[in-house]
């Protein structure tokens, strides 16, 4: 049962037994895992307030073969996101990358670059307090780093430049699709949407924060790309509803046809 120590960030936790922790986290060395912090929920805990979702830690646990769960044997904070978490609308938008990371990411499978974006996203929502540009930055980059985004400047159908017209995706065919060749029930992707997906893939997220980008392309944006999400995993994102309720009247729906 050897000892492994990595940089980790929180994803989640829930309670186990009466004062355990069962601990979902993201390590930079070793991807995706499941672990148990004996005593976690105690009073006197050394664990102290380590595991609190989206925190920054190192991470020292135990991994014994044929087993799914490791051993948390101690962590360190790094960096807490208690206090912006404390930002109803912050705290969605952590638990919405949270989420989004649980559900996309195989287990034990080590990937830098999805924890550098998950990082990153978050200590924008922090220090900004801000939540809907992060969110879409996340998400986009998310399904790039899958493999799953679509050539945002051609029809998947017909294989034409979209130039400046509107899109649609998602639903049961994969890719963008002009007018011509959309289907009913695809969601809409407006010229300016389309534009600030292609930025973002070119551009440091704390770049395209100083960039003019109205949010209703935002919004766009990201409810396109947690379709996505949502047809790649086969899953619905629960926290997508919160963050969704949370939007201007109508803004969560808009371009659905």
């Amino acid at each position: 049962m050897p000892l492994a120590d990595s940089e980790a960030i929180v994803l989640r936790n829930y309670p186990l037994g009466e004062g355990d922790l069962l601990v979902s986290f993201l390590s930079r060395g070793h991807g995706r895992l499941r672990g148990v912090a004996r005593g976690a929920r105690r009073p006197k805990s050394r664990f102290g307030s380590t595991l609190e979702p989206l925190s920054l830690v190192h991470i020292w646990f135990f991994e014994k073969e044929n087993r799914d769960l490791v051993r948390i044997s101690q962590c360190e904070l790094q960096e807490s996101f208690l206090e912006a978490q404390r930002d109803f609308s912050v705290g969605v938008g952590l638990g919405v990358l949270s989420e989004i990371s649980e559900t996309l990411l195989p287990e034990r499978e080590p990937g830098d670059s999805s924890f550098r974006l998950l990082l990153l996203a978050s200590r924008e929502m922090k220090n900004s307090r801000t939540v809907a540009l992060p969110l879409a930055y996340f998400a986009l980059w998310m399904l790039r780093l899958g493999g799953w985004l679509p050539e945002l400047t051609r029809c998947t159908g017909c294989g034409r430049e979209l130039g400046e017209e509107g899109a649609a995706g998602g639903g049961v065919r994969h890719g963008l699709f002009c007018r011509a060749c959309r289907l009913p029930g695809m969601r809409n992707l407006t010229p300016g949407a389309r534009r600030l997906a292609v930025h973002m893939l070119a551009e440091r997220l704390e770049k395209i924060r100083a960039e003019s980008c109205t949010p209703a392309d935002v919004a766009h944006l990201t409810g396109f790309a947690l379709d996505l999400i949502e047809q790649q995993s086969e899953k619905k994102l629960v926290t997508r509803r919160l963050f969704e309720s949370m939007a201007p009247a109508g803004e969560a729906a808009r371009g659905i046809s």
